[in-house]
């Protein structure tokens, strides 16, 4: 009763602060962003910076470019054929070569990680990696082949959460696969595994010197998840989520107790909510807060809206809401158009390692062209730009543009 007694006042207080919050944003920013700066100056502690991103989306017309593509057949209602969503990127965006270099998709990527040398590549995928031909029945359906798994060790991915709503489209089979594929490839998965204990568990990834980034992945039944995907006892499956309420919140504070030491660094990924708008529920925001000020999280890192969505920082800690689309084959496909799908962000958060807090977050902007990350063009990240801005805004968050073209937050 205690418990939701609070998750309770949790609502009330962020109700309360979206309207009263305008009239002090100000003079919070500016303080908080001069306490920001004396820390990052300091330079006394360890930092970590992370790559983090939303989906990534391998499977169908990307697929069929690759060095191994799978069978192009379909079980969609309107498209049978993978090529189908080929010839529709190329009737917007030009030729498309075929039989790609592993790193061909990542395009701009690939300079920014060089640039920016994150300490760890974190990735929601939203793609099983498996040649089983029996899909789940659910009308769209990715899928890899895991001869192509060079695709993501070429950009040094070294976490890829699974937890979402694509991980188990070619059932059981297709996630003992990808599974087994991404460990062959010593790369770490988050949210799914062959039981319940193995989903909840988090991917550890070592860092230079003692610490580590452990990465927690859930997914919920709003995103997309139904409750038959859900891991058990003797099941495989993805971590679902029941709820978001503070019974939840205690469980996960428990697995986070179970595994955390000192200067680690926790990462919990939720993929929640629906595709597309911009309205951050009020469920959610105070999940995420009490996630962190409750179990011991660092960062909330959430996907599964196809456009980027507002990010807070709370007590000191960073929260994306919805990191938008990073890499996808729906260029040509109609519907959405006002959210500018295409149109990414590559987040940087530089975290510190003694306490979680976030020292700073630079937002590389990005666009999906001819199924590769590409540089964003001046007119595009003008009008992202603006968008963030507002969006960023209602969470007393602002964003600067800087001489490289990226944006970075201020708070």
């Amino acid at each position: 009763m205690r418990g939701r007694r609070q998750f309770l006042r949790q609502l009330a207080r962020i109700a309360l602060g979206a309207v009263s919050g305008m009239f002090a944003r100000g003079t919070r920013d500016k303080a908080q962003r001069s306490l920001r700066r004396g820390s990052s100056e300091s330079g006394a502690d360890m930092t970590v910076t992370l790559f983090l991103c939303g989906d990534v989306m391998l499977g169908r017309g990307i697929d069929q470019i690759l060095a191994h593509p799978s069978g192009p057949v379909l079980h969609e209602s309107f498209v049978r054929d993978a090529r189908r969503y080929l010839a529709l990127a190329e009737a917007v965006s030009g030729r498309i070569p075929r039989k790609v270099e592993a790193s061909y998709v990542w395009g701009e990527a690939l300079k920014q990680w060089r640039l920016r040398r994150p300490d760890a590549r974190i990735i929601n995928l939203e793609t099983s990696i498996t040649r089983h031909d029996q899909p789940w029945s659910k009308g769209i359906n990715y899928r890899m082949h895991p001869e192509n798994i060079a695709v993501l060790t070429a950009a040094d991915i070294d976490c890829c959460v699974l937890a979402n709503n694509h991980v188990l489209d070619w059932g059981r089979e297709g996630l003992a696969e990808t599974l087994a594929t991404l460990r062959t490839a010593r790369i770490g998965v988050a949210g799914a595994g062959s039981r319940l204990r193995a989903a909840r568990a988090p991917a550890v990834l070592p860092l230079a010197g003692q610490g580590r980034v452990l990465v927690f992945a859930a997914a919920t039944e709003d995103a997309g998840v139904p409750e038959s995907w859900a891991a058990g006892e003797a099941r495989s499956g993805v971590h679902r989520l029941p709820d978001l309420s503070p019974a939840t919140v205690s469980r996960i504070a428990s697995d986070v107790r179970k595994h955390k030491r000192a200067g680690d660094i926790v990462v919990f990924s939720a993929h929640w909510g629906g595709n597309w708008g911009h309205a951050i529920a009020l469920k959610q925001r105070a999940f995420a807060h009490a996630l962190i000020d409750e179990a011991g999280v660092d960062l909330v890192h959430g996907h599964s809206s196809h456009h980027p969505k507002a990010v807070e920082v709370h007590r000191g800690h960073l929260i994306l809401y919805g990191c938008g689309d990073f890499l996808n084959d729906y260029e040509g496909i109609e519907g959405h158009e006002e959210f500018r799908s295409e149109l990414a962000l590559m987040y940087f958060p530089r975290i510190d390692a003694a306490n979680g807090h976030l020292r700073d977050l630079t937002l590389v902007p990005t666009r999906v062209h001819g199924f590769r990350v590409d540089r964003m063009p001046d007119d595009d990240r003008r009008w992202l730009r603006e968008v963030l801005r507002r969006e960023y805004g209602r969470m007393g968050c602002g964003v600067e543009e800087v001489k490289d073209g990226a944006f970075v937050l201020n708070w």
